[in-house]
């Protein structure tokens, strides 16, 4: 495979240029957008792909670059996809578009200024009406067993915290415009991991890793309150999310496993004495940055997001005592849904956001299945972790629902 670099002279809309069947991982005006398919790869074969992929000379220097899931399962397949053409927009107001094919013909400035000029022509979605069904995937009933049987658990020492999760389902009449919600999104969480690959599309909030150069970085989030719309309410409610003990211990179990896992390939890693307010459109968490040297030689960017993937904000701890107990308790099978989400290149570089704050569409687009869920300690109350799962749903819920 080949691949060919060639400049644009304005910023476009990455969220315009992946439309409703591309590909997008951005946060705020900055990131990649893809069409169609140049090629698909597993985990085992992406790094060779992308280095066997030959770079026409010239002025301008992309490395190839893919969009990838992870599971959240450790021992199921991610998936990762090279567009035929990938736009990248950087800090600096940079902007290029890079083709990828098979034969000089398929990088060619034809097919190029073809695409540049797709995307400056692309006119945001119309508003429409449809009808939707929305209807819980996992009973309620199974829902708050398994929050019990976590909090039980943890009571008993068998574990350190569980994440239970519960998935709903949004059925539309006619197909759901993901480019329209991928517009809202936009508007209600462009400083999230805002993405689009394969089946699933979202707004992430949290950074799983991040390495560029030797710089490796990470936020993970764990600890949720709603967020009201008032300021003083919301201050307030930030301040009893700090003290509260419940969601501290659940946001030092993460941070520990974040730290204890990256600390061996770094020369040093700092990270905030105290967990900062992360908030967006309908919540606000618990998050601890952490930045760090990697070591040399430094790890590929997948043995990292699959030594962190799933972090137990989205799993639990110990790891595998608390998949088991999700396993035997949770009733639904996640896929994508709290893994991995984001890109990586052949110079080693990549972000990933961990999968949440999603929806899974159908082939048809006329079904989007939603997820939420929350850590589970010994202090957890049921019916408020249910109340904290209907505040998660919001996000999705808002951009999907259009009646």
């Amino acid at each position: 495979m080949k691949c060919r670099t060639f400049s644009i002279t304005e910023p476009l809309d990455l969220t315009a240029v992946c439309g409703g069947d591309g590909f997008l991982f951005a946060q705020n005006s900055t990131g990649f957008a893809g069409r169609g398919v140049a090629a698909t790869a597993t985990q085992d074969t992406i790094t060779s792909l992308l280095n066997a992929i030959e770079r026409l000379p010239g002025e301008l220097h992309q490395s190839p670059t893919a969009f990838g899931l992870v599971p959240f399962l450790p021992n199921s397949d991610a998936v990762f996809y090279i567009p035929h053409a990938l736009f990248t927009q950087g800090t600096n107001g940079s902007t290029t578009l890079t083709l990828f094919g098979e034969h000089d013909d398929d990088i060619s400035e034809e097919i190029a200024s073809r695409y540049i000029q797709q995307a400056r022509d692309a006119q945001p979605p119309s508003p429409r009406a449809q009808s939707f069904t929305v209807s819980p995937l996992t009973s309620i009933e199974t829902y708050m067993s398994a929050v019990e049987a976590a909090r039980d658990s943890v009571k008993r020492g068998d574990i350190r915290k569980a994440v239970i999760a519960r998935d709903i389902s949004v059925a539309s009449d006619s197909p759901i415009d993901v480019y329209g919600v991928l517009m809202r999104l936009k508007a209600s969480f462009g400083s999230s991991y805002r993405f689009s690959v394969g089946n699933m599309v979202g707004a992430s909030p949290e950074l799983l890793v991040e390495v560029d150069g030797r710089t490796v970085r990470s936020r993970p989030l764990a600890g949720t309150t709603p967020r009201t719309g008032d300021p003083e309410t919301d201050a307030r409610l930030a301040e009893q999310l700090r003290a509260s003990e419940k969601n501290q211990i659940e946001h030092r179990v993460v941070i520990d496993m974040v730290h204890d896992t990256l600390l061996p390939h770094c020369s040093y890693l700092d990270w905030e004495a105290e967990p900062s307010i992360v908030t967006v459109a309908n919540v606000q968490h618990l998050g601890t940055y952490l930045e760090g040297a990697l070591t040399d030689p430094s790890p590929p960017i997948l043995e990292l997001v699959r030594a962190l993937c799933p972090t137990p904000a989205l799993g639990g701890s110990p790891t595998l005592e608390a998949l088991e107990l999700i396993n035997k308790h949770e009733g639904l099978q996640r896929g994508f849904y709290g893994g991995a989400v984001g890109w990586l290149n052949a110079d080693g570089d990549g972000t990933f956001a961990v999968t949440i704050r999603c929806a899974e569409f159908s082939e048809d687009r006329k079904t989007a299945r939603l997820f939420a869920g929350g850590g589970i300690v010994a202090d957890s109350e049921p019916l408020a972790e249910l109340a904290e799962t209907q505040a998660k749903f919001q996000a999705m819920l808002s951009a999907i629902v259009r009646p």
